[in-house]
């Protein structure tokens, strides 16, 4: 009976091991599964843009473009930069979660390709930026913003800012895995995002700003980004901008990529 019983679970061969990709998208798959299970993920993808783009239209733009109407115009490639920028700080959050829970551990004791955990959080991020873009132009529409660029113009620019989120994102994978909590990894994204998001011109014209500040204005990434942004939305594109931001993105995460995931399989 012991030796029947023996025969029936023993495997005759070994399983293969799992592709990169399939084990990749398994992790992507375990991203959006976490935000079924827990919605208030999705809080900041579904409020932040509608606050900040209410607010800042009806505080500022009759006092900045003279009515809401052509603020609108100016402001909405500004906000869909911030409120995605702000949402990429969330990687780097939840991967510190799993490891304050010993999630982490399990995931480096799997026969598996050792980034995919990893990687595949970032392709389900892509998702929650792909939501918030979404519901911030949707938005943008009603008040009355009216991109020249068309559908395409939109398109593009919201896969510009995609490609450079999920680059941007390696930096707060790196944070994620250096501070102790959580908490600590939000308060100190945040201390990195707020001046390089309102130090910027995703809210006035740099040309209005006092000259030392305006030097700065003029060289922050995000500065950049929304002018390749605007450009493309206002059917312009501006090409020395868009090969900045591309640049950027490919530098980002061909030097963060490998030292993330360095620290990732060095981490006790």
């Amino acid at each position: 009976m012991t030796a029947t019983l023996r025969d029936a679970v023993a495997l005759t061969e070994r399983p293969s091991r799992p592709s990169p990709v399939s084990t990749t998208l398994t992790f992507g798959w375990r991203a959006l599964l976490k935000i079924k299970h827990v919605p208030e993920q999705l809080f900041d993808v579904l409020v932040s843009p509608i606050i900040f783009t209410l607010m800042f239209t009806y505080l500022f733009g009759g006092a900045l473009a003279g009515s809401t109407q052509a603020y609108i115009q100016f402001l909405l490639p500004g906000i869909l930069v911030q409120t995605i920028l702000f949402v990429t700080i969330y990687t780097g959050y939840t991967l510190n979660t799993d490891i304050s829970k010993g999630v982490f551990d399990r995931f480096r004791s799997l026969p598996i390709w050792r980034p995919s955990p990893v990687v595949g959080a970032l392709l389900g991020d892509t998702v929650r930026y792909t939501i918030a873009s979404v519901i911030t132009v949707a938005l943008g529409l009603l008040l009355g913003f009216r991109p020249d660029g068309g559908f395409l113009g939109v398109l593009l620019g919201v896969l510009l800012l995609l490609v450079f989120a999920f680059a941007l994102s390696w930096t707060f994978i790196i944070l994620g895995l250096l501070v102790r909590s959580p908490n600590a990894v939000m308060g100190v994204s945040m201390m990195v995002l707020m001046p390089l998001t309102f130090a910027s011109n995703v809210f006035v014209d740099p040309a209005t700003m006092p000259s030392g500040l305006r030097a700065f204005v003029n060289v922050n990434p995000v500065s950049h980004l929304v002018t390749a942004e605007r450009s493309l939305m206002a059917g312009s594109p501006d090409t020395t901008e868009i090969v900045w931001v591309l640049i950027a993105s490919v530098v980002l995460t061909a030097v963060l990529g490998p030292i993330a995931m360095r620290i990732y399989r060095n981490k006790t």
